[in-house]
Formats: structure tokens, C-alpha cells, sequence
């Protein structure tokens, strides 16, 4: 393929936006070759301003369950653009959106809109904190929850891509008080709450991590996180801004039977729009401003434009659940034939599946934590990468990432898929 056009771009792009990009992992820095500059979407394909088409396992990192441009969801946001693209005041479609996602979960009894998953978790990581009267937090090696200062501590995703376990500019003085567990050791999250003496406002997971590579929490992992934090009066995150939804119509609570005290999610509750939102008991909530104490606000939070291509999107998937199971079966399918490719050139790769999210690994270790997915055959990954790109196949642009199904994708794309991996594998191995 050719990418002329996409290599201009970038070179223009570079002399006005840090990087040239706008996202770090964007920039291909953990693959080979320049990012394709896309032009639109259309379905499960995207196309780049090169002419070149391919078939799209990212969906705009997760969120575009029905693909590019869905006919419903458009024409929800162009009815909504009509009256007006922001109000900074209170609109009804705010509280439909509400009374979906409320009546899906039965851990949440109220949610508050912001404008994205970052901004989800740190408020709800605030709101937690205001509730306990507690400082310190818990997260896991490997999860990433947003940019947010408290966070950036041995974070995974785009920064595990470029090896930073942390980033300049957060001060010592707000990282001391986030405490580091790893991810389904049960151990090392005992010792925090015996080192900090029990004092900890929250736990924050990813109860399917899709930030190191697609890594679900063990069951017995999560029922031990949350005796724990009913032992010390600790608040239970989960953070669901990529897997709720997706691993099933409820995230991950519709796998485990662990509920979480909080829940933040993402921009697929706006299907694909800038937003987020986080949510928990009456009671919990009720120590939000304007009601309690705890302050959050936003002028851009509940977008009626955001919102309405949101409730549009949650109640294709509320009347029609059964698209749950067809994007389930196509991501196995995709799995074990990615599988099936390396294996035919013996090269080791280990798989996984959560509803529509998939995974993969060059491996030949079982991944369970962060550590494991660092011994990941990144350098092969990244020529993996390069070669499916050229071949029309287009992943996330790092080993660190999950894979996307949306509806749009079909079995024959999938074989496309398979077939470029087999060529794409072999080629490598010469």
C-alpha cells in the first residue's frame, strides 16, 4: 500500500502538534512505519486519505459497536445538532440516557455525565475519597485509568508502549498517596492494606484490563478484592470505560457476580462521542455538589449531542442482546484462527475473549499480570503490525492494546483477517 499522502500529513501535522498527534500511542512509536491519516468510516472499514481501505479491529478504541457511521446513531446526532450542539444547562435526553444505563446495572442507582473516561475516574476517585475521609488510593500495575496526577504511577497502555513507568510533571506529593498492587495476586494487595494500615479511600481495577493487553481478573481475585474492601470500609472501583458494554451488556458485571461499590464509564455510552460517566449507590452520590459536598462540574458534561447518539446506541443493544453473542462467536473465531496462523509457522501466541473484546500475545506464557505482558515479543509484534496494515488489516497500533469486534464486522472478514495473518506471520519467518 501506498501512504504518500499520510507520510505529508504527518510531516505537517508534526510542526504543529506535539508528536503530530493528539494521543501519544498514535504515532505508531511502538510499531513500524507512519500512522494512516483517515479520511471516514464506513461500516467495519476505514478509509485513509491515501485511498487505501481496511478492515477495522480498533472502532475508535472500542466504543463503535455498530461500526462507522450506523444509520440510527446518525441520524440521532443530526436531529440533535438541529436544536443546538451545547446549552451548558440541564436537557430531558440527559435523564433518558441516566435511566438506561441505571437500569442495566444493579450496583448504580445514580450517574453523573462528564466528557470523558479520564474524567470519570477522577472524579470518582474524588467523590470516593470525600466519603471515607481517606487519602490513599489502590491500583494495579498495568491499569490504566486516565492521565489524571494520582494515576500516573506505573501506568500501562501508551505508556507501557513507550516504557515510562510514570510522567514528569506529577508531583511526589499527590503519587504517595497511590498505592501499587499487582494485578490478580491477592498477596501483594494484602500487604498495601497492611502497610497504609487499612487506610485506603479506594481500589480501582480493570476487572477485564484492556490496557496491558486484553488481561481479565480471575473471579476468586475480584471476590477477594471485595471482601477486603468490605473488611476496612475501602470503596470497590471498577472501571469499566472499555469493558463496559462490551464484555457483555452489563461489562464485566455481567460475567462476575462481584458488584463494585462504583463504576466509571466511557465514551461508548455516547457511541464514540466525548463523554463519560461515573455512578454508584443513592447514597454514595448523594455526597456530590449540589447535594453533598464533594465538588465536580463541567460546562460540556451531558451533551445533548453526546447524549443523544448515546441513548440511541444503548437502546439498539438494550431491544437486541443477542448481538452480544454473534460478536462473542466472531472474536473466538478470529482468535483461534490467529492462533491456528502462528502456530503454523511455531510461533508462539496466547489468546483471549471477553464478549466483543479480543486479545493476543506473542507468548507462550499464560498472561495474567502486567510483568507477564512485558515478556511479550513486542519487536515481532510491531513488524506483525506493520505487515497486516499492509495487508488492509488495521489493529491497535500497540501489544498493550485489546482488539475490538463490532457488528459490522462478518465471517468472511474475519477469514480475510486470518488468511493476511498466516501470510503476514510466514513472511516475517522468512
Amino acid at each position: 500500500m501506498a501512504y504518500d499522502k499520510s507520510i505529508a500529513a504527518f510531516d505537517e501535522a508534526y510542526k504543529v502538534i506535539p508528536g503530530g498527534v493528539d494521543s501519544p500511542v498514535r504515532a505508531f512509536s511502538g510499531v513500524e512505519g507512519i500512522p494512516p491519516f483517515i479520511e471516514r468510516g464506513e461500516g467495519a472499514y476505514l478509509f485513509d486519505i491515501d485511498g487505501n481501505k481496511y478492515i477495522d479491529f480498533v472502532q475508535s478504541w472500542g466504543p463503535l459497536i455498530f461500526g462507522h457511521c450506523d444509520t440510527d446513531i446518525e441520524n440521532s446526532v443530526m436531529e440533535a445538532v438541529k436544536k443546538g450542539l451545547s446549552f451548558g444547562a440541564p436537557t430531558t435526553v440527559e435523564t433518558a440516557l441516566a435511566e438506561e444505563i441505571v437500569s442495566m446495572f444493579d450496583s448504580l442507582d445514580k450517574v453523573r455525565f462528564v466528557s470523558s473516561g479520564t474524567e470519570a475516574v477522577m472524579s470518582a476517585i474524588r467523590l470516593a475519597r470525600g466519603v471515607t475521609g481517606r487519602d490513599n488510593i489502590l491500583k494495579f500495575t498495568g491499569c490504566y485509568h486516565g492521565h489524571s496526577d494520582s494515576l500516573l504511577v506505573q501506568a500501562g497502555s501508551g505508556l507501557a508502549t513507550f516504557g515510562t513507568p510514570s510522567s514528569p510533571g506529577v508531583p511526589a506529593d499527590l503519587t504517595k498517596h497511590t498505592l501499587l498492587a499487582t494485578y490478580n495476586d491477592m498477596a501483594s494487595v494484602e500487604k498495601c492494606f497492611s502497610d497504609a494500615k487499612g487506610d485506603i479511600a479506594c481500589v480501582i481495577i480493570e476487572p477485564i484490563a484492556g490496557n496491558m493487553g486484553l488481561v481479565p481478573a480471575d473471579e476468586a481475585f475480584l471476590e477477594g478484592l471485595r471482601a477486603l474492601c468490605d473488611t476496612h470500609g475501602t470503596l470497590l472501583i471498577f472501571d469499566e470505560v472499555m469493558s463496559g458494554f462490551r464484555a457483555s451488556l452489563t461489562g464485566a458485571q455481567g460475567i462476575s457476580a462481584v458488584k463494585p461499590d462504583m463504576v466509571t464509564l466511557g465514551k461508548v455510552i455516547g457511541a464514540g462521542m466525548p463523554v463519560g460517566a461515573f455512578g454508584a449507590s443513592a447514597e454514595i452520590m448523594g455526597h456530590l455538589s449540589p447535594e453533598g459536598p464533594v465538588y465536580q462540574a463541567g460546562t460540556l458534561s451531558g451533551n445533548p449531542v453526546a447524549m443523544a447518539a448515546g441513548l440511541t446506541s444503548l437502546k439498539k443493544l438494550k431491544s437486541n442482546p443477542s448481538v452480544y453473542v454473534s460478536m462473542g462467536n466472531k472474536a473466538k473465531r478470529l482468535t483461534e484462527g490467529l492462533k491456528k496462523a502462528a502456530d503454523a509457522v511455531n510461533v508462539p501466541m496466547v489468546t483471549d475473549v471477553r464478549g466483543s473484546m479480543f486479545g493476543f500475545f506473542f507468548s507462550d506464557k499464560l498472561v495474567k499480570n502486567f510483568a507477564d505482558a512485558m515478556e511479550n515479543d513486542q519487536a515481532l509484534f510491531a513488524k506483525f503490525h506493520k505487515g497486516m496494515l499492509d495487508r488492509g488489516i488495521y489493529l491497535a497500533c500497540s501489544s498493550f492494546e485489546t482488539g475490538f469486534i463490532s457488528t459490522a464486522i462478518t465471517d468472511e472478514m474475519i477469514d480475510e483477517t486470518i488468511k493476511a495473518a498466516y501470510e503476514t506471520l510466514k513472511e516475517i519467518k522468512g
